[in-house]
């Protein structure tokens, strides 16, 4: 039986075509927005051709800077430049005092236990760092489609646990977002890649991203996705990989390895880049 759709006086035929939505990938390393067009979805461009976005957060006592400036200047602004905020959502304290050292931040906690990043523009919650990605890319969408945005779908880890998804609403919200749903990314993966029109079936999805290596179980039926199992390392990322590659190169060159926060900065964006370099290189 096929469904009708129904308008009232003054409404718009298909008002529901009307709407603006987006999709957003807040990752680790980079983050991108897509729309849908004619059924198909589009990842949209900056104003230089460029799909991805870094997800660096560079603070200055006079403004913000987001995506490759920000990541330029990873190296010679190592404390205000901030990347891979994701593996601080929805974190506690004493959870990102563990990895203090992995990730070069100071790091102070007010009323509530939420832990925020020292700079020079203040005190800077994971949050607030999210929302400065997401403001970004709603812009981008925004000015692609002629209008603001009426809402937004934002992939997360399967892994996510509810504090870390509230975390990421809360982010969207920052940045004046209306958060539809939240998509676990293995879904999100299985859906662009067509399988939710093929068979039925178990799927078994592997997602290595800058900060995890997971797999997830997904069962199809009748075009419905059911997540069976999960699980995962959540120290087995990209970035766990090039701090590997920096600790290699570190002992390859005799060195104590006691470099200051700048020095390591930059030697893990240039492990960063060997590590990509052996995409296509031998």
């Amino acid at each position: 039986m096929a469904l009708l759709q129904i308008t009232e006086p003054g409404q718009a035929v298909d008002p529901h075509l009307r709407k603006r939505a987006a999709g957003i990938d807040l990752g680790t390393t980079n983050s991108l927005v897509a729309f849908v067009r004619a059924g198909v979805a589009e990842t949209l461009a900056d104003a230089n051709g460029q799909h991805m976005l870094p997800s660096v957060v560079r603070y200055q006592k006079d403004g913000v800077i987001v995506g490759t400036d920000a990541l330029n200047a990873a190296a010679s602004d190592p404390l205000n430049t901030i990347l891979s905020v994701k593996r601080l959502m929805g974190r506690g304290f004493e959870d990102v005092t563990r990895i203090q050292d992995q990730t070069l931040y100071e790091f102070v906690t007010l009323d509530g236990g939420m832990p925020r990043i020292k700079t020079v523009a203040g005190d800077i919650s994971p949050v607030a760092v999210s929302a400065e990605i997401l403001k970004v890319l709603a812009e981008r969408a925004s000015q692609t489609l002629a209008g603001d945005l009426d809402g937004v779908v934002i992939t997360v880890p399967a892994y996510f646990d509810d504090a870390q998804r509230q975390a990421t609403k809360d982010a969207a919200m920052l940045a004046g977002l209306n958060v539809l749903r939240l998509l676990n990314e293995p879904t999100a993966a299985a859906i662009a890649y067509g399988l939710d029109s093929g068979s039925e079936g178990k799927i078994a999805i592997y997602d290595l991203g800058g900060g995890t290596f997971d797999v997830s179980i997904l069962q199809l039926r009748r075009g419905v996705f059911e997540v069976l199992a999960t699980g995962g390392d959540t120290a087995l990322g990209g970035d766990d990989i090039d701090r590997t590659v920096a600790q290699w190169i570190i002992e390859q060159s005799s060195s104590s390895g006691d470099l200051g926060a700048s020095a390591r900065r930059g030697l893990l964006l240039e492990a960063r880049k060997i590590k990509e370099a052996l995409s296509s290189a031998d």
